[in-house]
């Protein structure tokens, strides 16, 4: 028999995850803590920027409202933070997945700034505007995904 506990009384695998996260947490250096909180702020933004899509969804008129511009504006300033962030690092950076997602950004922040204060906007421009902006999302969770699900 080997030393240590029994198989029955071991630590979970969830214990084990946890601990690893706390591991990470406790050797963030100024740099990381930049680009996490970059990363919240820019993923803030988008959300803003598709609630004020979203809860317009069922009215007959659309328009560009404040929190869609905030939206598009935070999460555009913080976008280009974090490639600062990550140029500054040493690991290697996706320049095609940021060029696309910058070129989408961009439109979508000219458009809603263009169309800020227009009392309506066309049907066709609403939509498009919310198929930017999930494309964008989709972008970012899948196209050289860090994480691994």
């Amino acid at each position: 028999m080997g030393l240590g506990p029994p198989p029955a009384l071991s630590a979970p695998k969830g214990a084990a995850a946890f601990s690893d996260t706390l591991s990470v947490l406790g050797t963030l250096t100024p740099m990381n803590t930049l680009g996490l909180v970059l990363l919240l702020v820019h993923v803030l933004g988008f959300s803003a920027l598709l609630g004020g899509l979203l809860v317009q969804v069922r009215d007959p008129e659309k328009k560009v409202n404040a929190l869609m511009r905030d939206g598009v504006g935070t999460a555009f300033v913080a976008g280009i933070g974090l490639v600062g962030v990550l140029e500054a690092g040493d690991s290697a950076v996706a320049h095609d997945k940021i060029g696309v997602k910058f070129a989408i950004t961009l439109v979508l922040l000219v458009l809603i700034m263009m169309n800020l204060r227009k009392p309506r906007i066309p049907n066709g421009l609403y939509w498009a505007l919310l198929a930017m902006t999930v494309l964008n999302i989709v972008l970012a969770l899948f196209w050289n995904a860090k994480h691994g699900y």
